[in-house]
């Protein structure tokens, strides 16, 4: 059996789903960098592929990659686009009916019962009111 070797140079990056791993990582990393892979899923994939996690990702042969193309689909795992398609029509689907969630997420404000008050920078933006000492100046009619 002969396995044809993918020769990549430095600027060259290997593509998977659309998705160009980096070649400095081994290939259990590298496999996290597209949408919907983390590092569980990544470990389960290359076990399934029969493929060395310690393997550096400039190191795949064709063979290689397109044993990962055809695990990742037998698996059924969702990723890139489909998945970032599946959730926006998930959240599209909860502010049409109008529940908690979906008028959270219309609101922009946190969906998963955080506080509000304080903590919700990431959420709201970066907007700091201060609401003033409460002292009235003395030009200033009562």
């Amino acid at each position: 059996m002969t396995t044809t070797k993918l020769i990549l140079n430095s600027s060259f990056m290997a593509r998977l789903l659309g998705i160009e791993i980096p070649n400095d990582k081994r290939i259990e990393i590298a496999l996290t960098y597209i949408y919907g892979v983390g590092p569980t899923k990544s470990a389960k994939i290359l076990e399934e592929a029969k493929i060395d996690p310690s393997k550096k990702a400039r190191s795949l042969t064709i063979d290689e990659i397109d044993a990962i193309k055809k695990v990742i689909e037998k698996l059924g795992i969702i990723v890139e686009g489909d998945l970032r398609r599946f959730i926006s029509l998930n959240i599209k689907r909860l502010k049409d009916i109008g529940c908690y969630k979906g008028i959270r997420h219309q609101k922009n404000l946190p969906v998963r019962g955080q506080r509000t008050k304080t903590n919700s920078r990431t959420r709201r933006g970066n907007v700091r009111v201060s609401a003033g000492s409460g002292k009235k100046s003395a030009n200033q009619k009562t």
